[in-house]
């Protein structure tokens, strides 16, 4: 059964920078269009970033010109470099497919914002 685990997060002043990662536990076809999820408290867990399987990109406007998604087919791992980060961005954020499949959620990695 696949799983996604999440790795990479923190506490980082606004302006900061982290990289995400995402490392799929077992096989997945490469041709999956994969995506960056976040869910902030009291929130519905939002699509930020999408990568398919040729590098086609496409960014939530909030997060547009900040956040970069990338994934390596041969690792099995996506990445999400997210800078100028903003006390908005804190959230738990997730990978999966996309559109996800509600057996592939992690646990997420928190990303906190803050000075």
């Amino acid at each position: 059964q696949v799983q996604f685990v999440e790795s990479g997060g923190g506490l980082v002043q606004p302006g900061g920078s982290l990289r995400l990662s995402c490392v799929a536990s077992g096989s997945i076809p490469s041709f999956y269009t994969m995506g960056w999820y976040r869910q902030a408290p009291g929130k519905q867990r939002e699509l930020v970033a999408v990568i398919t399987n040729n590098g086609r990109t496409n960014y939530a406007d909030s997060v547009k010109g900040r956040f970069t998604i990338s994934r390596d087919n041969a690792k099995n791992t996506d990445y999400l470099q997210m800078n100028s980060l903003k006390p908005e961005d804190t959230a738990v954020y997730y990978c999966n497919k996309q559109p996800p499949a509600y057996d592939y959620w992690g646990q997420g990695t928190q990303v906190t914002v803050s000075s």
